[in-house]
């Protein structure tokens, strides 16, 4: 193999991917920040914020799954300058995420009521209700904004949505502090500050997408001409046909993990609060990968709409060996790093939550160490998905997932963690089980497919 020819695309891909992965990474430190806040206060408040989000990041993950169909089909119409196409992806994509951010939060809401059946801590129940309440409105405006971002990668403009996800959290962060402290005139909220710190900084995110992007001078013409009267069902079932796969397959991932949530929740409220930890540092890590993938679908979009199957090829296996490079370094630092991270999250310095916070500490090392364990796995399957989204094949991709994540991940996790001595830590070894199958599958999937497109061509 000439590896030349794969690394000579990476400085293309790290200047498509650096602002998409800056822009992840503010997602997840949402999540991170109110962790950290809210781990300070204790195990049970963290673990309340953690079931809470659970729920939510279930929902989001369906949201950003449906919304990803905007990308490939924007960067086929671009790539063939295309301009009314791209306009109407734009708005029937915009207003179908509204419409999906709309449904998402009345399902939560409505059916939170099943947080009283999962058979977690009592304490973490009451107080993880109220929270959910909050964060769950905030999936409105964040879907919409994911419209926005999805439209812009798509244009290969990915700065936008880094500037308003970095602004977002300095905002996020400020809100937290002064409402789970009550700094200066406002009532100290506790838990219910970090709920309300995520939802301002996510109507801020969709405010600031929508005024810059409509006063860019590239992107201006793709906001005229809409009228809810031009709403063409064609357009509305192109869209659904990628991304509702999509979305399928990004609930059967993430809902993989936040089963972990519940499992560790049933062993106690150390296991759950060490599972949040552990997750939140897995999570940022994997946000490199969601970057690239997200570099793989325009790249890969672009060239299939250009009709350059020998170089697609090219770009996607360069992507892939850059995220293989860096998964390796991420597997050592949490290897290295093991015994030190969890120091984020707790406060060993008080007597009062010291004994707990140990039993917390102790679990969550030893997350880490498996965590390191799935970084290449993990990765690879994110970005070979990407690809695989490129392509615009999405159903059997969201098939595979299922098969790795439900059929093999899950029942090893159950196993493990509730019927062997090795409790979250066993759960931890079934998700790297489901990541190395769904790796494996999704790559043979991604050349069977590039295969015989080359062969189709010649």
């Amino acid at each position: 193999m000439n590896l030349a020819i794969y690394t000579k695309e990476f400085k293309r891909n790290i200047q498509l991917a650096y602002p998409i992965v800056l822009g992840m990474l503010g997602h997840n430190l949402i999540s991170l920040v109110d962790n950290i806040m809210v781990g300070h206060l204790g195990a049970t408040q963290l673990a309340a914020v953690s079931l809470a989000n659970s729920f939510v990041f279930i929902a989001l993950s369906v949201g950003i799954g449906f919304s990803t169909a905007i990308t490939p089909i924007v960067a086929q119409n671009d790539a063939r300058n295309d301009v009314d196409g791209v306009r109407n992806t734009f708005h029937h994509g915009l207003i179908l995420c509204t419409t999906m951010g709309l449904v998402l939060f009345s399902i939560i809401f409505f059916g939170k009521g099943a947080i009283n059946y999962m058979k977690q801590p009592a304490e973490v129940v009451e107080m993880a209700k109220p929270f959910l309440d909050v964060v769950a409105f905030s999936l409105i405006p964040v879907v919409m904004f994911q419209g926005y971002k999805q439209f812009s990668d798509g244009m290969s403009l990915t700065k936008y949505a880094m500037y308003a996800i970095i602004i977002s959290n300095i905002i996020h962060f400020f809100c937290n502090y002064i409402l789970i402290n009550g700094i200066w005139f406002f009532p100290e909220m506790g838990v219910m500050g970090a709920a309300y710190g995520t939802l301002i900084s996510r109507v801020f995110l969709v405010l600031y997408m929508h005024f810059q992007l409509k006063n860019n001078n590239k992107l201006s013409t793709y906001f005229t001409g809409f009228d809810f009267k031009k709403i063409q069902s064609s357009i509305i079932k192109k869209i659904c046909a990628l991304g509702l796969p999509s979305s399928l397959q990004m609930f059967f991932e993430v809902a993989l993990f936040v089963s972990a949530v519940w499992l560790c929740g049933m062993l106690g409220k150390h296991e759950q609060a060490a599972n949040q930890i552990a997750l939140n540092l897995a999570s940022a890590t994997f946000m490199f990968a969601s970057g690239l993938s997200v570099t793989a679908m325009i790249r890969v979009g672009n060239q299939k709409g250009l009709e350059d199957y020998s170089y697609l090829k090219t770009v996607a296996r360069s992507i892939f060996l850059l995220t293989l490079l860096l998964e390796v370094v991420f597997a050592l630092f949490f290897i290295l790093m093991n015994s030190v991270l969890p120091y984020l999250f707790l406060d060993m310095s008080s007597p009062v939550t010291l004994v707990e916070n140990t039993q917390v500490f102790k679990i969550a090392s030893s997350l880490l160490i498996v965590a390191a364990i799935f970084q290449l796995s993990d990765g690879v399957q994110a970005v070979v998905l990407g690809a695989l989204r490129g392509l615009q094949d999405v159903k059997i991709p969201a098939i595979i997932a299922f098969i790795a994540y439900w059929i093999v991940g899950f029942p090893i996790s159950v196993y493990l963690g509730l019927y062997t001595n090795l409790g979250a830590v066993g759960i931890w070894i079934g998700l790297s089980f489901g990541l190395t199958v769904a790796a494996i599958l999704l790559y043979i999937r991604f050349k069977y497919l590039t295969n015989k497109f080359v062969q189709l061509k010649n």
